[in-house]
This record gives C-alpha cells, structure tokens and sequence, in this order.
C-alpha cells in the first residue's frame, strides 16, 4: 500500500493550479478559447436576400444544410440565432426568392434545414449562409461540396460580437 504524504509544497502546486485554471474559465474546454471568428468567404453574399423567412423546410425538401454556430474567444454554443440559407437546386436558382429561408439555432447551437438537392451553378455544387444578426459582425459562407451527389452540407460559424 502506497501512502502519499501532504506537504506544504504539494498544497502550494496544487493551489496555483487551481488558482490558474480558474483564472482562465475551467468551465470552457481549453480547445475553444481563444477561437478565432469565422470571415467571410468571397461570393458568400450572391444573391442574399436581407429578411428571408424562417421555415420549416425550403421547397420540397430531400437535402440537408446543417452547422453550428458558436461565440468567437470561448467558443460558447450561441442559442437562436438566425441563419439564412439558399442555393441552386432542383427546384430554382440561386436569385429564386422561393429558394431562400432561415433557421434558428437550438440550444446547442446547432441548426439544420431541409431544402431541395443542390446542383452545380458555375462548375461547383455550393450552398450559401448568412448570420446577419444585430447582436454579432456579419458572415456570409459559400461552401463547396465533394461531391455534386452528395445529400447535405455542413457549414459552422465561429460569430464575433459587434
């Protein structure tokens, strides 16, 4: 049986360390502090439509555009947030205003909305996102998918407050 003895020394580490990580948040995991906010990708804002909807789903559905949106520095999951979401699909283009529509993000920070399937618009299959919140700076995202055949796309934004 191994008995450890407490010094003096031991209660002092123990001590800075704790008084060390408090300082820093200990309830924040160490990967997400200072996490740097997401830019604006460049075609991000093609045919955005300031005050798209919220809705259920866009069109018929069969796709889906999920993410996550979280709080730059701690990486906090941000709860509510509008995200706007459009694409070329199988049912109209990007430019269609049928084709735009917003989500809100759950508790988690997470958000996902049903839309048609995305098809290729200038060589590339894309979709287009947009926080364009009051609360956090704008961003606009437009990312590329693998493959023209894939069902759903992910997209997260890392949000900086205004």
């Amino acid at each position: 049986m191994t008995t450890h003895r407490t010094t003096r020394r031991t209660l002092l580490r123990v001590a800075g360390a704790v008084a060390a990580t408090g300082m820093t948040g200990l309830l924040v995991p160490a990967r997400a502090q200072g996490l740097a906010p997401t830019p604006s990708m460049r075609g991000g804002a093609n045919n955005y439509r300031p005050g798209a909807p919220v809705v259920a789903r866009i069109g018929g559905g069969g796709f889906w555009m999920t993410g996550t949106v979280r709080r730059a520095g701690d990486g906090a999951p941000l709860a509510g947030q509008r995200i706007q979401i459009w694409a070329h699909t199988t049912e109209g283009q990007e430019r269609d205003p049928q084709g735009h529509g917003a989500t809100l993000t759950d508790a988690e920070g997470v958000f996902r909305l049903e839309m048609p399937q995305i098809i290729p618009a200038f060589g590339q299959a894309h979709g287009h996102l947009a926080y364009d919140g009051a609360e956090f700076q704008t961003v606009f995202l437009r990312p590329v998918m693998a493959r023209a055949s894939d069902t759903s796309l992910s997209a997260d934004f890392v949000l900086q407050p205004v």
